[in-house]
C-alpha cells in the first residue's frame, strides 16, 4: 500500500522542494535534548533529539501521552526552560530566555485576580509595547477585547468570569502584544465540551484573519485535526522524540461538520489514534 502524502516520518521535510528560505527558517528546533538530574546523581532524559521546523504562519499541534515532554518542549521554545543540548532558533537567533516575540497561553488562565479584564490585558501591553502612546495602547487593548467578544465584560474581575471567558482574556492578552509565535499549553483542556468547541472556533477565526505561527499542546486528536496544519506525534517518555508528523490537508477556513464527512478526516484520525495506542501498549 502506498503511504498517503499527508503522513511522513519525523526526519522528512514538509518543504521538500524549498531551500533554506524564510519559511523554513522561522523556528528551527535542532537535535534538542532535555535531561533532569535525579537525586541519585544520574540524569533522566525527557526529550532526546527533537528536530522540528515551523513556518511563520503555521498552526502546529503536539500530541503524546503524559510524560512525553510536550509541555517541556513548549517551555524551552518559550524560554522558560533551558535545553541540555541542541538549539532552538527563531528567525536565526538562538532562544535562551523569554521574549515578547513568543507569548504563552496556559491551561489555568494565569490572570491577576485584582485586575479587570481590561487591566490584565493592558498590563501586558504596557510591558511589551512600551514605545506606543497611551492612546495607541488603549486602542490595542480595546481591539483585542472586542476580538474575543468580551467588550461587555471589559471591567469585570476574573472571579466574575466563566472559565471560557477567562481563557479568552488570556488569549487576548497574548495576542495584544503582537507576538510572532503563540505557544498554547492545552488551552481548552479545562473547559466543558460546548465552551471548548466555541472557543476553538473563535481562536481559528482570529488566526485565519491574523496569521502567525502557533504551537499548541493538546491531548485531543479531533481538536488537532480541526485546528492544525500539521500534527506532531510524540513517542513515550522517557527519552521521547518525534515519532511521526501528520500533514493536515484541509484548507482554511474550516467547518467541523463538513470535515467530519470527509473520509480523509477519519483516515488521519485513525492513523493518529493507532499511533498513540501502539505507544500506550508499549508502556511498562
Amino acid at each position: 500500500m502506498v503511504k498517503p502524502t499527508f503522513f511522513y516520518a519525523a526526519n522528512e521535510s514538509p518543504y521538500p522542494t524549498q531551500s533554506a528560505t524564510a519559511t523554513v527558517e522561522f523556528l528551527v528546533v535542532e537535535n534538542l535534548v532535555k535531561a533532569f538530574k535525579r537525586p541519585d546523581g544520574g540524569h533522566s532524559v525527557v526529550l532526546d533529539g527533537i528536530d522540528l521546523t515551523i513556518g511563520p504562519d503555521e498552526y502546529i499541534s503536539v500530541i503524546g501521552h503524559s510524560g512525553c515532554g510536550k509541555s517541556t518542549l513548549l517551555k524551552i521554545i518559550g524560554g522558560l526552560e533551558k535545553a541540555t543540548s541542541g538549539s532552538v532558533r527563531l528567525e536565526g537567533r538562538e532562544i535562551y530566555k523569554p521574549g515578547s516575540e513568543r507569548m504563552m497561553v496556559f491551561q489555568q488562565y494565569a490572570l491577576l485576580p485584582w485586575l479587570t479584564v481590561r487591566e490584565n490585558i493592558r498590563l501586558a501591553v504596557d510591558e511589551v509595547l512600551n514605545h506606543a502612546s497611551a492612546a495607541e495602547k488603549k486602542q490595542i487593548v480595546n481591539e483585542h477585547i472586542a476580538m474575543v467578544n468580551l467588550t461587555a465584560a471589559a471591567d469585570k474581575y476574573p472571579d466574575e468570569l466563566s472559565g471560557g471567558m477567562k481563557q479568552r482574556v488570556g488569549i487576548a492578552r497574548a495576542l495584544a502584544t503582537r507576538p510572532k509565535l503563540l505557544l498554547m499549553d492545552e488551552p481548552f483542556g479545562a473547559l466543558d465540551a460546548l465552551t471548548r468547541g466555541k472557543l476553538q472556533r473563535q481562536v481559528l477565526d482570529i488566526w485565519e484573519s491574523h496569521r502567525q505561527a502557533v504551537m499548541m499542546i493538546t491531548h485531543d486528536v479531533d481538536e488537532a485535526l480541526y485546528m492544525s496544519d500539521r500534527i506532531i506525534l510524540m513517542t513515550n517518555g522517557p527519552s521521547a522524540t518525534i515519532g511521526e508528523i501528520l500533514e493536515v490537508p484541509f484548507p482554511h477556513p474550516r467547518n467541523i461538520q463538513e470535515l467530519r464527512e470527509l473520509p480523509e478526516y477519519y483516515e488521519l484520525r485513525n492513523h493518529a489514534l493507532n499511533f498513540l495506542d501502539r505507544h500506550f501498549a508499549q508502556e511498562d
